[in-house]
């Protein structure tokens, strides 16, 4: 099962899950610094300051990248790097940082793709508001045109936003996310100045010219299906706040009427000033998607169900296979969306930007990690990539996520994605089986028959 030429496989990070030196060289405290220093909020009090060290570990990562054969990278940058206090003029030792790791990306042939938000907004923003004010994306835009002035003749691949719809509500109605809020209405503004951010930031970066980058946005998204017949209005409204809340807006220059309607009680959408939905359905050049799993719902009207404003509960079915995170794992969801994507919304090109799957890790006595799960996963998942592609979807690359084990926000580091072991204590990169099947994937540039199983031997 071969991949078009030039097909992008890579792998994906965020700053504040990996970087660390979280006070150094300028760097001023993020939502999530405060977030995860605050009793209760992350698993047994692990922070970020440190993480993976790959703030002082970068060229050991990005040789680990070089010899993975990665064909590209998708890393963010850390606003509270470049602009401590969200404003202002750049702390040009933060913004040295990503100089020198798309220098080193260029050195070793790995293509740059650069996020600019993957929801570290600077403290200093949140205490004037955050994403519930306007100002905040006015703010954002000039922080994007402060990275893409520098960065831009090295870097042909710019996401504005990292899921916006996992900001919104989990950062401003379940609390479970930075900034820890709780409430329906925020959520609401969080969304339109989120995606009014995007908006602005690709007029910004347009007016920077340099012709051939490729500008775009990465959102989280999830096929719904009712449990049962009588779910099947839990299901529409579960993707009316999980896919059409951001995927009409963009391509559409709407939001859902359905959704719109739905919210009234909550809000009168009064946030939407003339020339914003222009703006936000601005044309982009690529759509990133992230996707983890299918959302199988129920009615649920109680508070706590788990999309509370939509009245609706996931119910995961008794015959699905579960990731360290309790996820199910159904690879033909992926190809559902995308094949959606481009039958319903006309989506042209788009990058997986992130996929893969938490399993329980560990390096044995003889220092290998066998991780035949994550293998598994990822086969299924590319094979599913595939078949979308064979359905006349434009996709041109997969980020898997995720290089390197790490800080897996709420979870802490009790959750492992990467491709690669982090030893957190001393730092240790170990590949794990997963790294080199995968190696042998982009060599190949597809897939063999067959799929090697959980304990090591093809299917």
């Amino acid at each position: 099962m071969d991949f078009p030429e030039g097909f992008l496989w890579g792998a994906a990070t965020a700053s504040y899950q990996i970087e660390g030196a979280a006070d150094e060289d300028g760097r001023a405290p993020s939502i999530w610094d405060t977030f995860s220093h605050t009793p209760g909020k992350v698993y047994r009090g692990d922070t970020g300051d440190v993480a993976c060290d790959h703030y002082h570990r970068l060229d050991e990562d990005l040789d680990l990248m070089a010899d993975l054969g990665l064909k590209a990278y998708r890393f963010s940058v850390a606003w509270p790097r470049i602009q401590p206090d969200g404003r202002g003029p750049v702390n040009e030792k933060g913004l040295d940082f990503y100089r020198r790791l798309v220098s080193g990306l260029r050195e070793r042939g790995i293509e740059p793709m650069l996020t600019l938000y993957h929801w570290d907004l600077p403290q200093a923003l949140e205490d004037r508001g955050g994403w519930t004010v306007r100002e905040t994306a006015e703010r954002f835009a000039e922080y994007a045109g402060l990275v893409y002035e520098a960065l831009a003749d090295e870097v042909a691949f710019w996401i504005t936003l990292n899921e916006p719809w996992v900001a919104s509500w989990f950062g401003h109605e379940a609390g479970v996310h930075a900034p820890g809020r709780k409430s329906t209405e925020e959520a609401l503004l969080a969304t339109h100045h989120l995606l009014l951010g995007h908006g602005l930031a690709l007029e910004r970066m347009r007016d920077g010219g340099r012709e051939g980058n490729r500008l775009g946005v990465t959102l989280s998204l999830s096929p719904v299906s009712p449990s049962r017949d009588r779910d099947a209005e839990a299901a529409r409204r579960t993707d009316g706040n999980v896919n059409r809340l951001y995927l009409d807006p963009l391509f559409r220059g709407e939001y859902p009427p359905d959704m719109a309607e739905h919210y009234r009680k909550t809000s009168d959408f009064g946030f939407v000033r003339d020339g914003d939905l222009q703006r936000i359905s601005a044309p982009v050049d690529f759509l990133g998607v992230n996707y983890y799993m299918r959302h199988t719902v129920r009615e649920d009207g109680s508070e706590k169900a788990d999309f509370p404003s939509v009245g609706a509960r996931i119910v995961i079915p008794h015959d699905a296979r579960r990731t360290a995170m309790g996820w199910p794992v159904d690879a033909g969801g992926l190809t559902e969306l995308l094949v959606r994507l481009h039958e319903e919304y006309g989506v042209g090109r788009i990058y997986v930007t992130e996929s893969g799957i938490a399993v329980h890790d560990y390096a044995a006595p003889d220092g290998e990690v066998r991780d035949g799960e994550r293998i598994e996963y990822l086969d299924s998942h590319f094979r599913a990539a595939r078949e979308a592609m064979s359905r006349g979807v434009d996709l041109r690359g997969y980020m898997v996520w995720s290089l390197l084990d790490n800080f897996e926000w709420a979870e802490g580091y009790s959750k492992r994605f990467g491709l690669v072991y982090v030893d957190y204590p001393t730092g240790k990169r170990t590949p794990k089986a997963s790294a080199r099947w995968y190696r042998e994937v982009i060599e190949r540039n597809g897939l063999e028959d067959g799929t090697e199983t959980a304990g090591g031997e093809r299917s």
